[in-house]
């Protein structure tokens, strides 16, 4: 995906010299060019990556006939309507140019009428105002850092790093969002940046920042058909139009297809467009297979694909790439855990996709999440407990407690906890267990029960089926935030299941629809039939990967041992030295109850030495942002002028509520 830099030196400073640097940090960023723009104390950096036949045609920054300039990353998915609308030529018009136009005609209003995975700036010479917006889930990103005296933002987080990392410190709020289930959406490792929360704009002026939501859950939205099939038929359609919208490419598509439901309908519904000739395009698929995870190997139901679709597509052998972490950081990496452990599954992935001139990848994530993939009928349970439907409720728990094999009791347990304040169901449930290794000082400071107990909110009288709804779109936000922060450079990545309009019908039909008793993903099951194979549509459950992960510990204990030596992790207050070495002791012998969480503490051990070794975040600096240079400066080796600047933590930045 194509990427933006920008910065603006508020006191009036020229702003050449930090796009320059900027520049050469990006040089590598972008495979079909580079551009900058500078003019007076306003920069701009843009890295193209197109994927779309119109983005070829684009000249960014974007300078419209009124002043405007903009810049644009993704893929805007409603051009045909806009472009009507504005009445400007479809065929001649690009995304960014149709961005701008919108902001002119209808100004910030303008981002709700956007629909697709987005990132823009928006910059007013006139008004000396800088707008900064992403899509509604926060697909793409944009990340922001102040001074007094400087603003500069960025789509990905890592050049701001490499350029003003020295002056960062450490967000304790994200790393007990990280130890916990996943951190906010709008936070970083630095408390100097932040990122443009999803479905919000910021609106930056010399006299402050402020932070405004454009889009909010349909939650007064109720769609009720009389029959399954006029769902089926609505479903069916959104999910079409949200494959066909990501099939939008200038190259061939690359889908992943793990052998699952999500992956494969994903497959089937796109052949079936680009027969019927609604995409003009090529579509391939990838597949991931480990030998030795025999409970994993998903190659009988990926087969069972190939051969509707006639063809085979490619498999990469993971299990021939080592283990499944690691702890080496080759390049400066922003967030904890970046590596992940699979760079050598990665770098076959990225090998495929320029050798076959791929840049799209269908991803089917989000489908779990939103259409009952995994079952829990507690909140359609507690609806009825608030309803008082005492009979239906009854009836309910016994059906599910068949399906479940669980006494009904324990089902109904877990449906009045949700209707509980986060600090009781905190304590009452075994998803909150803090693993024994973590500071408990930390912990009582950080809220990490709560935390674990996932996302919260303030949802005043909704029904706990959209509460769940809406804490379900909060983490999937968190984890497409976490992913963002270290993805980039080769390959867009596009999400079917979290089309905007797909979700917003979701959340609008009765939860029934989506999961029943005894029949799991009741809605995708019956809309799909005879689309995808049987075989995949009918089976039950999914292969999961375990072994891997507690062999790759006992494999690489050498390593794993060496960051025992004096851990930063537990000088930083985050976790119990001994306690740690006690738990990756019991890993080793094959014993590890909490094994998620000690890979990720393991990761955020090395991430800490990674980041010492750069100078970035140095634990020995003290909590409160630092005093530094202007950005103009701010690059490593650079002397610190004189006059000093204090870099702004997120916290300065407030939320107004669009009215």
């Amino acid at each position: 995906m194509s990427d933006q830099f920008g910065v603006w030196n508020l006191d009036g400073r020229p702003a050449q010299e930090c796009v320059e640097r900027a520049s050469a940090i990006m040089a590598s960023q972008g495979s079909d060019g580079q551009s900058v723009f500078a003019e007076g104390n306003y920069g701009i950096v843009y890295s193209a990556f197109h994927t779309t036949k119109e983005s070829l045609h684009e000249r960014q920054p974007h300078v419209s006939p009124n002043g405007i300039v903009a810049t644009w990353n993704g893929r805007m998915d409603n051009r045909d309507e806009l472009s009507n609308e504005l009445n400007i030529p479809t065929d001649t018009a690009t995304d960014v140019m149709l961005a701008a136009s919108s902001f002119e005609q209808w100004r910030t209003d303008a981002f709700a009428r956007i629909t697709g995975d987005w990132a823009t700036s928006i910059w007013d010479a006139k008004e000396q105002t800088l707008w900064l917006a992403t899509d509604y889930l926060g697909i793409m990103r944009v990340y922001l850092c102040r001074t007094h005296h400087s603003v500069a933002w960025c789509t990905q987080l890592n050049p701001l790093v490499r350029l003003f990392g020295n002056f960062f410190t450490i967000d304790d709020e994200y790393i007990a969002g990280y130890l916990g289930l996943s951190p906010s959406a709008h936070r970083t490792p630095y408390r100097e940046v932040q990122s443009v929360a999803p479905g919000c704009f910021v609106a930056i002026r010399e006299c402050g920042t402020t932070t405004h939501r454009y889009w909010k859950l349909p939650v007064n939205r109720r769609i009720e058909y009389k029959s399954d099939a006029e769902y089926e038929e609505h479903f069916r359609t959104l999910l079409t139009r949200a494959v066909r919208r990501r099939l939008r490419s200038n190259s061939p598509v690359l889908a992943e297809l793990s052998g699952g439901l999500d992956s494969s309908t994903i497959v089937c519904i796109a052949d079936h467009i680009i027969a019927k000739g609604e995409a003009d395009v090529r579509l391939d698929t990838v597949s991931y297979y480990d030998p030795a995870e025999a409970a994993s190997d998903e190659r009988p139901y990926i087969a069972y694909v190939e051969k509707k679709r006639g063809r085979t597509g490619h498999h990469i052998d993971t299990g021939s790439y080592g283990g499944v972490i690691s702890f080496d950081y080759p390049y400066l990496v922003a967030v904890p855990g970046a590596n992940g452990g699979t760079k050598g599954i990665r770098g076959a992935l990225l090998r495929l996709m320029q050798d076959q001139h791929y840049r799209v990848v269908l991803s089917g994530s989000g489908g779990d999440e939103f259409l009952g993939g995994i079952p829990n009928p507690a909140p359609h349970l507690a609806d009825l407990i608030v309803k008082g439907r005492l009979i239906t409720l009854a009836r309910e728990l016994a059906a599910w407690s068949l399906i479940k094999k669980q006494p009904w009791i324990h089902l109904f347990w877990s449906a009045l906890i949700l209707l509980f304040p986060a600090s009781i169901r905190a304590h009452c449930t075994k998803e909150t267990g803090i693993p024994p290794w973590i500071n408990t000082t930390f912990v009582r400071r950080h809220r990490l029960r709560i935390l674990q107990a996932g996302p919260q909110g303030r949802y005043g009288f909704w029904l706990p089926t959209r509460i769940s709804s809406a804490r379900t779109l909060i983490a999937m936000r968190r984890q497409l935030a976490y992913s963002s922060a270290y993805s980039g450079g080769f390959e867009e990545r596009r999400y079917p299941y979290l089309d905007q309009h797909l979700i917003e019908f979701l959340f609008s039909i009765p939860a029934a629809q989506l999961l029943r008793p005894g029949q799991r993903r009741s809605l995708m099951r019956r809309a799909l039939s005879g689309i995808v194979p049987s075989e995949v549509l009918s089976r039950r459950t999914k292969g999961s990967v375990a072994r891997s992960a507690l062999a790759t510990i006992q494999d690489e204990w050498r390593a794993v041992e060496s960051l025992l030596h004096q851990p930063l992790s537990a000088t930083a207050g985050y976790i119990d030295g001994p306690r740690f070495a006690e738990a990756l002791d019991r890993a080793k012998s094959g014993d590890a109850p909490h094994l998620v969480d000690l890979i990720k503490s393991l990761q955020l051990e090395a991430w800490l030495r990674h980041l010492a070794s750069y100078g970035v975040g140095s634990r020995s600096l003290p909590k409160a942002p630092l005093d530094g240079a202007s950005f103009s400066h701010l690059t490593s080796g650079s002397a610190i002028p004189h006059r000093q600047e204090r870099f702004l933590p997120v916290e300065h930045l407030t939320l107004r509520e669009r009215r």
